[in-house]
């Protein structure tokens, strides 16, 4: 009999790649088997949650400041957007992008 191997689920890549959108995957991933005992799914989770605490954060501060943060707010946006596009194309592949400062509290607590 030929070796069939069932795949179950989603790969690795795509996983990790889904974690990016809203924290809902993120946090799935996060808790459920096979995907929580893999590093590389833990970091881009980790990473994802991270980014969206971090992008909350930036965007109250900014609103709250008058004319300066709303002047900035806008760049902010465009930044994040490119850094999460970025994020999800080198996640989709099986490549690691650490986010300055991010990247580091998501591997610590990927433990990877």
């Amino acid at each position: 009999m030929p070796d069939e191997t069932v795949q179950t689920g989603l790969s690795d890549n795509a996983a990790s790649g889904l974690a990016y959108f809203t924290l809902i995957p993120a946090i799935i991933f996060l808790v459920v088997a096979p995907y929580n005992q893999k590093a590389n799914v833990r970091f881009h989770c980790w990473q994802s949650i991270f980014l969206g605490i971090v992008c909350i954060v930036i965007d109250v501060v900014l609103t709250i400041i008058p004319f300066v943060g709303w002047i900035i707010l806008p760049l902010f946006a465009l930044l994040i957007l490119i850094v999460w596009i970025l994020c999800i194309v080198k996640a989709f592949n099986g490549q690691r992008f650490k986010i300055p400062v991010i990247g580091n509290f998501a591997a610590k607590q990927a433990g990877a």
